[in-house]
């Protein structure tokens, strides 16, 4: 878990030092102040798999999520990922996978203009799980401290009720999508306890409505 925490470092840093340029044109609107958006990655970037994605072929993006992280990025949003990568900790994949994994995901929203400022992993396996992985909320912790960010100025997407809990447990604002899990965790009811929950078909139509100031 060390390692993969100062593997995380690298990229924070590298995303701070871009967000200074930019701290001006951050502008606020009514579903979330737009400071910061974080994302889970599987089943709202990136196609779902049962298995998981263990190769960068096997990473597939959903139409249309690359193009919204670009429109983030021009808007000066800053985006980091929180994702859980339990095949770590069963050993299916190791960390030089995952960064295999993860500069395809870079490569395919920089194609559309997008960046990623932070990508933040948990290896944890389930039976062995600490806060940070999700439903924990040290992910997004990390994630918040690092950028100088309020929990209650940023805004979690996720696919499923993990990602509304981890959210919820921290104070970030929330958004369901129905790509990968979401709509199955719709369907099934959101608690509650996690509301208010905005959904959205996908993430395309979650970053429209961000940038036109949905309430």
């Amino acid at each position: 878990m060390r390692a993969a925490r100062r593997a995380d470092r690298g990229c924070l840093d590298r995303a701070l030092d871009r967000r200074r340029g930019t701290r001006g044109r951050t502008r606020v609107e009514t579903l979330v102040s737009r400071r910061f958006v974080l994302l889970d990655r599987d089943g709202t970037l990136n196609e779902d798999r049962p298995d998981s994605v263990k190769t960068p072929d096997e990473l597939v993006m959903i139409p249309g999520a690359a193009e919204a992280v670009a429109r983030l990025t021009g808007a000066g949003v800053p985006v980091a990922v929180v994702t859980n990568q339990a095949n770590i900790g069963r050993g299916v994949i190791d960390e030089a996978m995952l960064s295999r994994i993860h500069d395809k995901l870079r490569r395919e929203i920089a194609r559309s203009g997008g960046r990623l400022d932070a990508i933040l992993f948990c290896p944890d396996h389930p039976e062995r799980a600490t806060e940070r992985r999700k439903p924990g909320s040290g992910m997004l912790r990390e994630a918040l401290e690092s950028f100088g960010v309020e929990p209650g100025d940023a805004l979690l997407i996720g696919d499923s009720l993990k990602d509304l809990e981890a959210g919820a447990r921290l104070g970030c604002r929330r958004a369901l999508v129905r790509t990968g899990k979401g709509r199955a965790t719709e369907r099934e009811g959101v608690p509650p306890s996690l509301a208010p929950v905005a959904v959205y078909d996908d993430l395309a139509a979650a970053v429209e409505a961000i940038l036109e100031g949905a309430p």
